[in-house]
């Protein structure tokens, strides 16, 4: 792996990897968007490698070029109230580029709810409905 995307252990703090946020290896489902003077030119789907408070290292599929904004949506694991589905977006510019890795230096992150699909009901067939029976329905019933 290239040495930029190389991982901190505490022996090597000091001598290498000088981030100041914590890197966190995790593999999320990514689409990302490359955009430039708010324009979209061109989108794809990829998957996270790392990601920081500050950034983000990502298998973009192809090279995606440096200085260009990205936007990045990402499958985020856990559930809303355990109920509704909810994705990173994130956006910012990339810093690094190598072969099919983008590292991007965030500038703004949101979590939104991607939308929950609801089961549809069966409704039981007419014949099977019970409604319970009173007195005072029976009678109306009866044209009493």
């Amino acid at each position: 792996m290239m040495g930029w995307a190389k991982r901190t252990t505490e022996g090597d703090a000091i001598a290498g990897d000088r981030r100041q946020d914590r890197r966190y290896e995790i593999q999320l489902d990514v689409k990302w968007k490359l955009i430039r003077r708010r324009r979209v030119l061109d989108t794809g789907t990829g998957q996270t490698v790392d990601m920081s408070s500050g950034g983000i290292l990502f298998d973009a599929g192809r090279h995606l070029p440096e200085g260009l904004n990205v936007e990045l949506s990402i499958t985020w694991p856990v559930l809303l109230h355990n109920v509704a589905p909810m994705q990173l977006v994130a956006a910012g510019r990339i810093v690094r580029s190598s072969g099919r890795l983008v590292a991007i230096q965030t500038v703004q992150h949101e979590f939104r709810t991607v939308g929950v699909q609801a089961e549809p009901k069966a409704i039981p067939p007419r014949a099977n409905r019970t409604f319970p029976i009173t007195s005072s329905s029976a009678a109306y019933a009866l044209g009493k």
